[in-house]
């Protein structure tokens, strides 16, 4: 992900078989940041429970909206450098596979 440099990728490609995902580089980073999301929630939760202003709790709303989708991102960027490029180097029915969960990946984000 070009503007969020708080994750960096691994470019090499997975080996057939590989036993862990592109994000295991990053996973404290990504741990820390999901972290910090469940204080978020947490704070918008005792907001609505201490009945303050609409428009300060939805301001944090669209912060954590924010939040989850830099991860989702990072996540993304992770899967395609890593996973998909290299069943794409190894070739076969493999790469087709791991394009089309990509496609997939990025129409659900798309939605949301």
């Amino acid at each position: 992900m070009a503007d969020d440099s708080a994750f960096g990728t691994d470019l090499a490609p997975a080996a057939h078989g590989d036993s862990h995902h592109a994000y295991i580089t990053d996973k404290a980073n990504y741990q820390a940041r999901l972290k910090r999301i469940e204080g978020q929630v947490r704070g918008i939760s005792r907001m609505v429970d201490e009945e303050q202003y609409c428009i300060d709790i939805l301001t944090q709303v669209a912060a954590l909206n924010k939040a989850l989708e830099r991860v989702a991102l990072g996540l993304l960027d992770d899967h395609l450098r890593h996973c998909v490029v290299g069943a794409a180097r190894l070739g076969g029915p493999g790469s087709e596979i791991k394009i089309k969960e990509a496609s997939d990946a990025i129409a659900r984000l798309v939605r949301s």
